[in-house]
This record gives C-alpha cells, structure tokens and sequence, in this order.
C-alpha cells in the first residue's frame, strides 16, 4: 500500500474513531444526566446516523482494493445498519425513545471506539497486541448484544408505524 493511501485510511479510521467517541460521550453523559436511557437518539442520533452513512467508504475501500476487505460482506453490514438507523430510527418518532434505540447505539460506539482506532494503528503498523485482541473479544460480546436487545426490538417495536 502506498504512502498515500496509508495516510488516507489513517485519516479516515482516526475521524471515525474520534466520532464515535464523541456519540459514546454524549450516550454517557445524557444517561448521567437524566438518569435514564430513553434519550439516546436525541443525544447522539444525528452524530451517529452522519458516523454510519460515512462508513460507505469501507465498501469503496474495499472496492478499489486499498484494504484487503470483501466488497459484498462489507456492503451488507454498511447497508443493514444505514437501514436501520436511517430508515427505521431517525423516520419514525415512536421509536427514538425506546430502550433497545440506547443498547443498539451503546453497542455500535463500544465497538467502534475499538476498532477503528485498532484500524488506524494497524494502517501505520503501531497496533499493540492487547488492541486487536480486544476488538476480536469485545466484537463476540457486543455484536449479538447490539443486534438481539437492540435491532431486532427497535425494529419489532417499529412494526405498527411502518406503512
């Protein structure tokens, strides 16, 4: 890979690990404030649906082969979350406020704040062990967590509004 790209991918995994870690400061620090974990969306959605429609980049990343990244499977996970947060959450009101909207976007933003950085360290070949084991070890915790007790009841939840 080329000193160009390598900048590139760096620049892009340190922006979306700095985002992410602000969407996971703002879920903390309202759920500090009120006590209650009702208003996820209407502290981070906005920051978190810009973060995952951002992400397309990983298909093209894929695509035009500067990471070693299967396009299909990226594109699959890029659009089921787009999907999700895009569709689902930011479209209909009812189900902003819903528990599982909070277990979702807490369980992307735990994710996230490791792996992107643990992207951005392997770009520049500076990952530390611990990193990578801690992306693959918290990704088998946190994935079913975010898709069983989040996605699938916010979407369940969703069901009646959906025309």
């Amino acid at each position: 890979m080329g000193r160009l790209a390598r900048l590139y991918l760096f620049t892009y995994n340190a922006v979306q690990a700095g985002g992410w870690t602000v969407a996971l400061i703002k879920l903390l620090t309202n759920v500090s404030a009120t006590k209650s974990i009702d208003g996820a969306y209407d502290a981070a959605g906005q920051l978190i649906c810009l973060l995952q429609l951002f992400s397309v980049m990983e298909v093209f990343h894929g695509a035009i082969g500067i990471v070693p990244n299967k396009v299909l499977p990226a594109l699959m996970q890029w659009g089921g979350r787009t999907h999700f947060v895009a569709a689902i959450v930011c479209q209909i009101p009812e189900v902003q406020k819903l528990p599982a909207v909070f277990v979702t976007f807490a369980a992307w933003s735990l994710s996230e704040v490791i792996r992107y950085p643990q992207y951005a360290l392997n770009t520049v070949g500076h990952c530390p062990g611990w990193l990578t084991w801690l992306r693959y070890s918290a990704f088998v915790v946190l994935y079913p967590i975010g898709a069983m007790f989040g996605e699938v009841l916010t979407m369940y939840h969703a069901l009646p509004y959906i025309k």
